[in-house]
C-alpha cells in the first residue's frame, strides 16, 4: 500500500495542483487571482497527460540505420521507420518487432498535444490579462463585487436605475 503510493506519488501531485488552482478560481473576487488559478490548474493537466505519456523503459521513436545485410531485404543501407511499423500488445505497451526482438517505445503524441496546449494556454492567459486590463480601464478596479455594484447601479447604459 504506501510502495504504492510512493511509485505514484505524481498522481498526487497532479491532485494537489488541481484542487488548489480550482480554490483560487472559486474563492476569489480577483479577477487577477483567478486568472493565477487557471494556469495552476491548467498546469496540473500537462502534468497528468505528460506522466500518463512516459513509458517505463521506453524508448523514443526514431529513424534508425540498419547494417548491410540485416532487416528488411538486399544489400543497401536504407532507414527503417520505426513510426510506422509499431505493434502494440495484449498488455497495452507499445513495441516494434525488429529482427525478432521487440523493442519498447515511448509515444510521442502527448508530448506534442501538451506543447500544443502549451501555447493556447499561454494565449488564452495573455488575452484575459488584456480584458482585465481593460475592465480596470472602464470599471476602475478588478473586484468583482465592485464591477458587480457598478453594473447594478449603472445599468450598462450609463444611466442611474
Amino acid at each position: 500500500m504506501i510502495s504504492s503510493v510512493f511509485e505514484n506519488y505524481h498522481y498526487s501531485v497532479v491532485i494537489i495542483l488541481m484542487m488548489v488552482g480550482l480554490y483560487v478560481v472559486f474563492s476569489s473576487r480577483n479577477l487577477i487571482k483567478k486568472l493565477v488559478g487557471l494556469s495552476v490548474f491548467q498546469t496540473s493537466v500537462f502534468l497528468l497527460y505528460i506522466t500518463i505519456g512516459k513509458v517505463a523503459g521506453g524508448q523514443p521513436p526514431i529513424l534508425v540505420k540498419s547494417k548491410k545485410g540485416e532487416g528488411y531485404g538486399g544489400g543497401e543501407d536504407h532507414y527503417a521507420d520505426t513510426a510506422l511499423n509499431l505493434v502494440a500488445g495484449g498488455d497495452g505497451k507499445v513495441g516494434m518487432a525488429q529482427h525478432g526482438t521487440e523493442v519498447l517505445y515511448s509515444n510521442p503524441l502527448p508530448h506534442v498535444l501538451i506543447l500544443t496546449a502549451i501555447v493556447v494556454g499561454v494565449a488564452t492567459l495573455a488575452i484575459g490579462l488584456a480584458l482585465v486590463v481593460r475592465i480596470r480601464e472602464v470599471y476602475g478596479s478588478i473586484e468583482e463585487d465592485v464591477i458587480s455594484d457598478l453594473d447594478h447601479r449603472y445599468n450598462l447604459e450609463g444611466t442611474a436605475d
